[in-house]
């Protein structure tokens, strides 16, 4: 007998739908017409075991405990979950052959592995077991996988990354939460003090960005525009490009500060000659955006329906569990394996069938064209979130309607032409000043022509070209008709909001000034991962660390001052970034486990010791948060996915 392991129950149906038949239900498995069985975990049956679970000593929270590091790593069962442990411990005994069917992703890899191992099946059995990919549910994709199936051995350094993530978060957070809210009730700060790897920093992001704008005092400078004409009378302007012997007038981005230094590049170009040194005109092609993963549909949701990064995520898990109308959602991935675009007919039928709105970008799709996506060498266990092939009667939600069709135009734009237009710069010189001009003009829409007038400039990848020039060549002589000096004042940076939020966590290099850990962090998937932002995001709001004042986010009271407590190591991205690249030395044989944890163990022997030695005056008389109620999300009633069992991950990395 042949078990299948599927990481939720809408998975082990899709299996078991494709199957022999006749099929028989029972508690927690169905078996299938040749005697093989479908069964499934519930998301995480298993959790790591809680301090007082190793020593009942650890139960209270005590300095001269700390660091408590287990000698044997325990797992145990999650609440609710022991009966369908039990379902699955009696079936791999009696399999002969195991397959497993987690999720497509580092944590879906753990998930099953965990359970098969808890469960004390054979060490025969176990070199033997499948793995199994399933990123789309419908009949067909589900028909696919079964036949590509590959040895779970392939997959074990990616289990054991995700083992060594899970331990060191586990081993990070209750320490450091220890820890600080111990010295914080030396203050008599009367709340946890929860600190994790990912969520501190997180909230670091945003109480550094708050600070500056608080701090922020706005200061005038100046540009110089020269107003041009040509021979024959047609106008244009140009901006003044201040030279090497400005830099003492100019501000660190090189913006001029010195009113007297502009007015007087403006009087002394005033109806003076200038003439043409360089005037370039090419011709580009812009590609389309790539199709979505969860995080680039997440910000794009939240831009132009104002939908938080949960929401999405709830939504999306509606739509591939519930609807079968999209493949996985929790992908990392925007490109396509080479095979997949054979879909590409059934896939466009199904979204004119499902939204009316893209008919027409149907119709004119190309679907012999093959754009960037598709390309096996950058797609592993999962690829980006498309439309399924799926038609039938399907009653979506509003919210549930507008993803779909993100996802769905997503996907149609790789089968429109690039977007060309002609750039044009010019460069002219008045005197001894250089004044620039540039122009983007459009030729061809192309896969622009899917987005409306109003969202053109908040599209993936594009944006708009600006006036027109007139036809320039060098050494062609202009007259300046007036030099203008143009006042402008910096301006504070903006508050976090859901989607600029999302954006810096996928793109959290760009907020790191060490060019080494920058490097790293560009190599990685950004401050979390494509599963649990969400998720993070989410559990900052709940324990009042963030506020939301209407579309911004910003840092509570409690915030502010737990940041300010901490070691700037905890608050940064840094030691993300190194343990990132550590773990994925592991998932690609280059590093073992203890090469990984050790080290670790070690800096948080030093952590702990830095916390005693320092007294949070910044959390004194500081109110403590009530933490708010955990929402169950959308795509969890009825049953409980992954969304929901993944809780207890983020609690650790709080």
């Amino acid at each position: 007998m042949k078990l299948y392991i599927a990481e939720k129950p809408s998975l082990g149906r899709a299996i078991a739908a494709v199957l022999p038949k006749p099929h028989k239900n029972h508690d927690g498995y169905i078996e299938v017409g040749n005697g093989d069985c479908v069964s499934w975990c519930v998301g995480h049956l298993l959790e790591q075991a809680e301090p007082g679970d190793y020593q009942a000593h650890w139960q209270s929270w005590q300095e001269q405990h700390l660091p408590i590091v287990p000698e044997e790593w325990q797992l145990k069962t999650r609440k609710g979950c022991h009966k369908q442990l039990t379902v699955l411990r009696k079936l791999m005994k009696q399999a002969q052959q195991l397959i497993h069917a987690g999720d497509p992703d580092r944590e879906g890899q753990l998930l099953v592995d965990e359970v098969i191992h808890h469960c004390k099946v054979s060490r025969t059995k176990q070199q033997q077991v499948q793995r199994l990919l399933v990123s789309d549910l419908t009949p067909t994709a589900v028909t696919r996988a079964l036949g590509q199936l590959r040895s779970n051995r392939e997959f074990v350094p990616l289990s054991v990354s995700a083992l060594a993530r899970s331990r060191a978060d586990w081993l990070y957070g209750i320490n450091m939460t220890r820890a600080y809210t111990l010295q914080g009730r030396k203050v008599h700060y009367q709340g946890v003090l929860s600190v994790g790897r990912v969520q501190t920093p997180l909230l670091g992001l945003v109480v550094r960005r708050d600070k500056a704008i608080a701090n922020f005092v706005s200061r005038p400078f100046f540009e110089v525009l020269a107003h041009l004409v040509t021979e024959d009378r047609q106008p244009f302007s140009a901006k003044w490009q201040p030279s090497e012997a400005c830099q003492p007038y100019q501000d660190e981005e090189g913006r001029v500060l010195s009113k007297r230094l502009a007015q007087n590049v403006a009087e002394r170009i005033t109806d003076q000659p200038g003439v043409v040194t360089q005037a370039e005109k090419k011709r580009k092609s812009q590609s389309a955006p790539l199709p979505y993963n969860l995080s680039a549909l997440q910000i794009d949701a939240a831009k132009r329906f104002g939908f938080s990064a949960q929401k999405v995520l709830d939504l999306c898990q509606n739509l591939y569990e519930r609807h079968q109308l999209i493949t996985y959602p929790r992908s990392d991935s925007r490109y396509l394996p080479k095979q997949q675009h054979r879909d590409a007919p059934k896939v466009c039928q199904a979204v004119a069938h499902h939204c009316s709105e893209l008919q027409t970008a149907v119709t004119g799709a190309d679907l012999s064209r093959k754009s960037r996506a598709w390309n096996d060498a950058k797609v592993d266990a999962h690829h980006a979130i498309i439309p399924t092939g799926k038609q039938g009667s399907t009653r979506l939600s509003a919210e549930e309607a507008k993803i779909y069709q993100q996802i769905a135009r997503q996907y149609l734009l790789q089968f429109y032409p690039d977007y060309r237009f002609d750039e044009t710069k010019v460069t002219v010189a008045i005197g001894t000043g250089v004044f620039t001009a540039a122009a983007k003009v459009p030729v061809e829409a192309g896969w622009k022509v899917l987005f409306p007038a109003k969202e053109a400039k908040t599209d993936s990848d594009g944006d708009e070209g600006c006036a027109s020039l007139p036809v320039l060549q060098q050494g062609q002589t202009l007259h300046c008709r007036q030099g203008e000096v143009v006042e402008k004042h910096t301006q504070a940076p903006k508050h976090f909001t859901d989607a600029t939020l999302l954006a810096a966590m996928t793109n959290i290099a760009r907020h790191v000034a060490d060019p080494k850990i920058k490097a790293i962090l560009k190599e990685t998937d950004g401050l979390g991962t494509e599963a649990t932002r969400a998720g993070i995001i989410e559990l900052l709001f709940r324990r009042g660390f963030l506020l939301r004042q209407g579309k911004q986010i910003q840092a509570s009271d409690a915030g502010r001052a737990l940041i300010d407590s901490l070691p700037e190591l905890a608050t940064t991205p840094d030691m993300t970034a190194q343990w990132e690249a550590a773990l994925e030395a592991i998932r690609e044989r280059q590093q073992g486990y203890q090469g990984f944890m050790q080290p670790l163990q070690q800096q948080l022997q030093g952590l702990v010791d830095q916390a005693r030695q320092h007294v949070p005056e910044s959390l004194r008389g500081v109110q403590a948060p009530k933490p708010r109620r955990k929402r169950k999300p959308a795509a969890a009633r009825g049953a409980r996915g992954k969304s929901s069992a993944r809780s207890s991950t983020s609690k650790r990395k709080a």
